[in-house]
């Protein structure tokens, strides 16, 4: 039987603690903030609080560094980093009262005391900073949650994050409860027909954000409905790829983070319903499964009845889950017998189309892209090796292959000095990207340190080169939101020319670039990029009743698509939240997210546990 030991970066409620022992520490926790934010209110004067935590030369270099730009302000040196915040990018403007000069007759009177309130801003914030490091070092008890909780707490860029989450669940839970996803312009719920009869994919999709986030009781809403109203025994039109990422995935990672038997109940019993889709002559699954008959079948739309590389290639994470929970190899089994085909045929230069046969085995078209069609099947080759605690070297060789072949065929640099992924088609490049090959940059990211030693710093370029391209789609709209495509063509830099590649739908794939980059370099950028699609996001796309896509990211007028995504809860707001949170919250080290942000844990091969020590860990002790 497969346990939980310790999970670096998350609650340990439900692991462990007692009822009686959570109050005590909440309740220390709850006076050691009133401590220190009462405090403010009783120091003598602004000259005292600032003298306690800078003198008035390093006062006044962080204010200057500040005019300049946060990205200044944090390479300040002023020994070392102030926590993980690090100050940048600016505070939301509703918080920034302090740091805007103040009017009045006399323009020298006016910049003299805008000074010094804004030393005294900045005091402030260097206080919560240092109670945010003895609030966190008090309640490591509890886990990330706490932690997750004294954050939000302190920092006004998660505080921002947290309030948008739970006004998109608010107006979910009001309008569309129990539905797929929420229309917030006609406040209404949506179902569609992705999910084969499956409901409530955005309650499921958003159960980790909001347990990361301290929504507790809107967490303990969304775990009651699952209990009591997910029906698994549904039929209808299912894709395999969508009920895996979102379903499978959001009831895993509900499952680890907080140790529910509930939720390993409801992913077991979904797991097997998917098992039928392997039912071919090659065991490469088909795209469509009916969970009630176990029928399955390729979309119509896909050519010659093929089976897509990322939807067939996009189960490996989840799958290895199930086989750990259950103790059933049957999982690992199905998706390491697609790994052994995809070794097994030939690779026009090495590259991996997008169409391949269930039935011979063989492609279809030699359509390659690392946007749609093709993406999180590069993702879960180097995911499926840091996930097994770096030990699958066939998935790390398989991925170095991928990667090498892509830089020679697909990698490209445009006039303006753009790095960019074109796609390929049986040899002529299209030079085009597609925002879902954004995440493209965290991927390579990610990858990069356990690369060749001499191409580890190569890899960590191109992947800053490529996160920088995909914020220059976002930065030469109308909106600051990025199109669904973008082209470098035709005298086209980084921008859609087609009218039907303009839309924006709350996709998370740059985003998520930004949050990989932000932790594996601690490039300030970021989170000012971070932050300027939380304007972004706040301008443009929030509504009376949510958040909703725009049809034309170029135009000063937006027009509302009337659909708020289930992703948009599962990945764009978690990514913007990890952006500006601690490192130390789901530690990349402990933790892989799959294609729909739902965090795993990291297998660890070192440490074994149960009857015979035949069974390895899920978490680092």
């Amino acid at each position: 039987m497969n346990k939980i030991g310790y999970l670096p970066g998350v609650s340990a409620s439900g692991m462990g603690l007692r009822l009686s022992q959570k109050f005590v520490f909440l309740l220390f926790l709850s006076g050691l903030v009133t401590l220190c934010f009462g405090a403010l209110f009783f120091l003598p004067d602004s000259v005292r609080l600032k003298r306690i935590f800078l003198s008035k030369t390093e006062s006044q270099a962080r204010l200057s560094a500040w005019k300049k730009g946060p990205m200044a302000l944090s390479q300040t040196n002023m020994n070392g980093p102030v926590s993980g915040m690090d100050l940048a990018p600016p505070p939301p403007r509703a918080l920034t009262g302090a740091l805007a000069p103040v009017e009045q007759s006399s323009r020298r009177a006016a910049e003299t005391e805008a000074d010094q309130d804004q030393i005294n801003n900045l005091s402030l914030t260097l206080l919560q900073a240092t109670c945010f490091q003895f609030l966190k070092g008090c309640c490591c008890e509890l886990g990330g949650f706490a932690i997750s909780l004294v954050t939000c707490i302190l920092n006004p860029l998660t505080i921002s994050v947290f309030q948008m989450m739970k006004f998109a669940w608010d107006n979910y839970k009001s309008f569309a409860w129990g539905k797929n996803e929420l229309r917030p312009l006609t406040k209404n719920g949506h179902i569609g027909n992705m999910f084969g009869g499956l409901r409530g994919a955005s309650i499921v999709d958003s159960l980790d954000t909001l347990y990361i986030m301290g929504l507790i009781d809107e967490y303990n809403d969304a775990k009651e409905w699952v209990e009591t109203s997910l029906d698994l025994n549904s039929n209808g039109e299912a894709s395999l790829f969508e009920v895996n990422i979102r379903y499978v995935g959001g009831l895993l990672s509900a499952y680890y983070l907080t140790g529910e038997e509930m939720f390993k109940r409801k992913v077991l019993e979904l797991g097997e319903k998917l098992l039928p889709a392997f039912n071919t002559p090659t065991g490469i699954p088909r795209g469509v499964i009916n969970l009630g008959s176990g029928t399955s079948w390729s979309w119509g739309w896909a050519s010659a009845g093929s089976s897509i590389l990322a939807e067939f290639g996009t189960l490996h994470l989840e799958f290895v889950h199930l086989s750990e929970l259950s103790n059933n190899p049957i999982y690992t089994e199905k998706v390491m017998n697609i790994r052994r085909l995809l070794n097994k045929i030939e690779k026009p230069h090495g590259l991996y189309p997008n169409f391949l046969s269930p039935v011979s085995g063989n492609w279809v078209q030699h359509h390659v892209s690392i946007g749609g069609l093709g993406d999180s099947f590069y993702e879960y080759l180097i995911k499926s090796y840091l996930m097994s605690d770096k030990t699958d070297e066939e998935a790390k060789n398989m991925y170095y292959s991928a990667l090498e072949a892509i830089e020679a065929n697909l990698v490209q640099k445009s006039p303006g000095g753009l790095t960019y992924m074109a796609e390929w088609r049986g040899g002529i490049l299209d030079h085009k990207m597609g925002h879902l090959a954004c995440f493209s940059g965290g991927m390579v990211g990610i990858g990069a340190d356990d690369g060749a030693p001499e191409k580890r710093q190569h890899f960590l370029d191109l992947a800053a080169e490529i996160t920088h391209t995909c914020h220059e789609s976002y930065s030469r709209s109308a909106t600051k939101l990025g199109p669904e495509a973008f082209r470098f063509d035709g005298g086209a830099e980084a921008t859609a020319t087609r009218l039907s590649d303009r839309y924006y739908i709350l996709r998370p794939e740059v985003i998520e670039s930004y949050m990989y980059m932000w932790r594996l370099t601690h490039d300030p950028k970021y989170r000012e990029w971070g932050w300027e699609a939380v304007e972004a996001l706040e301008q443009h796309c929030r509504v009376e009743a949510g958040f909703s896509g725009i049809r034309d990211v170029y135009a000063q007028t937006v027009s509302h698509d009337n659909m708020q995504q289930s992703f948009f809860l599962s990945e764009t707001l978690k990514y913007l939240y990890l952006l500006f949170s601690d490192d130390d919250l789901l530690p990349l080290e402990d933790w892989v997210f799959n294609t729909e942000a739902h965090p795993l844990p990291v297998i660890r091969k070192s440490c074994l546990h149960g009857e015979g020590g035949t069974h390895d860990k899920t978490t680092s002790e």
